[in-house]
């Protein structure tokens, strides 16, 4: 296969970029890669830290007061092992399990643009251990779906929404039962 760079040499790096889930495919060969910049494994160009820090838009220390002048930011520091946030963006690990709630809120856009928009893992289930955890899923689901339509004061499908709850709930009862 030909680099589709410069149509001349052969193309002996191949890479799969999948950006908001498109994915491109490009063939390259090593000199047309040096040149664009790429990533070229072996040749210690990138680490795995330049990306965590690319990842997690390590910020400036110092930011705009509404006074006009420049003042130090305060620091997100974990209380248990010391580690910074600038420090953890640098490593790309935590220092211990404090350090999960303490970065939380930096945490979540992180993930949610690793993972294409999702922050939380769903994980899979056993068929048959997990038969009643499909619904318990479904019920916590529809119980928040209700309390939103209570909150935006639309009464009728929250009222709906609690019936489908009660039948879940109702059938779950009868399958413990029988």
């Amino acid at each position: 296969m030909l680099c589709q760079e410069c149509q001349q040499r052969q193309a002996t790096l191949h890479f799969t970029k999948i950006i908001n889930g498109e994915k491109t495919e490009f063939h390259i060969c090593e000199t047309c890669a040096k040149e664009k910049g790429e990533y070229i494994p072996g040749s210690n160009s990138f680490s795995i830290h330049q990306l965590l820090s690319g990842l997690l838009d390590v910020e400036q220390s110092i930011k705009p007061s509404s006074e006009g002048l420049m003042r130090p930011k305060k620091e997100l520091k974990c209380e248990h092992c010391g580690l910074t946030y600038q420090q953890f963006a640098e490593i790309g690990r935590f220092g211990c399990s404090s350090c999960y709630k303490t970065f939380n809120e930096k945490l979540d856009p992180i993930l949610k643009r690793i993972h294409s928009g999702n922050a939380n893992h769903g994980g899979k289930i056993p068929v048959r251990k997990g038969k009643d955890l499909h619904v318990h899923k479904e019920i916590a689901r529809l119980k928040e779906n209700m309390q939103q339509y209570i909150s935006e004061e639309e009464f009728e499908q929250a009222a709906e929404v609690r019936d489908k709850i009660r039948s879940l709930e109702k059938s779950l009862n009868d399958k413990k039962e029988g």
